[in-house]
């Protein structure tokens, strides 16, 4: 699997590669400017980019914003953002185009190496990875809306992974119940929510991600 690695800090990108290779990924480019990424995007094709939100010469939201780029030239690329903090407004820009092969994580998680490389890979299979404090940040704008309301603990408990792009098996693990209960759970939520129930894990998250952000 061949990525493209934007990051401007040395060691946190030399880190990043050398645990990526270490789990069998090849790195196609690690840059550190907007620039380099834009071309490297542009030319190498890879299966999956690694971006920092914000990279030189701006150190705004230049990383962000070149990768949307790339995703409207080719339509899917995937993209897992990484941030120092938690900003709704970049999940919802990421979210815009209703796709999959997104993900955003804030710059903690790369410390956990087997979570982190399980993002990409969602990522780069065409699912999705959002950090669980952004899920919590939408879940709580949207805590008072009558629908989000009804909901049980222990539905909030499921859409919140569910959010994160768990599959009813990794949810089922985390909270040490059945997966014919996460369904039901899911079922509910769905319900609850007034969104159409779909089995296919990638299409159920953007839903809920996109009623989260509604407003």
């Amino acid at each position: 699997m061949r990525v493209v690695l934007a990051e401007d800090l040395f060691l946190l990108r030399d880190g990043l590669v050398r645990m990526l290779e270490a789990f069998g990924f090849e790195i196609a480019a690690a840059v550190e400017s907007g620039p380099e990424l834009t071309r490297a995007l542009a030319e190498l094709n890879p299966d999956v980019a690694i971006v920092d939100v914000r990279l030189p010469p701006s150190f705004t939201d230049e990383g962000l914003q070149c990768a949307l780029a790339a995703r409207r030239h080719t339509p899917g690329l995937p993209v897992l953002v990484l941030s120092q903090h938690v900003e709704q407004l970049y999940a919802r820009e990421l979210l815009a185009d209703g796709t999959g092969g997104i993900g955003y994580l804030l710059k903690d998680r790369v410390f956990d190496a087997a979570q982190f490389v399980d993002a990409v890979r969602r990522v780069a299979a065409g699912g999705t990875a959002m950090d669980p404090q952004v899920i919590s940040q939408l879940l709580t704008r949207r805590s008072q809306d009558t629908p989000m309301g009804r909901l049980t603990p222990r539905e909030r408990e499921v859409i919140e992974l569910m959010a994160q792009g768990r599959s009813n098996a990794a949810i089922a693990a985390q909270l040490q119940i059945t997966e014919r209960a996460v369904t039901k759970h899911t079922s509910n939520i769905f319900a609850k929510l007034g969104l159409p129930p779909s089995d296919d894990d990638n299409r159920r998250v953007l839903a809920v991600l996109a009623y989260l952000d509604r407003g």
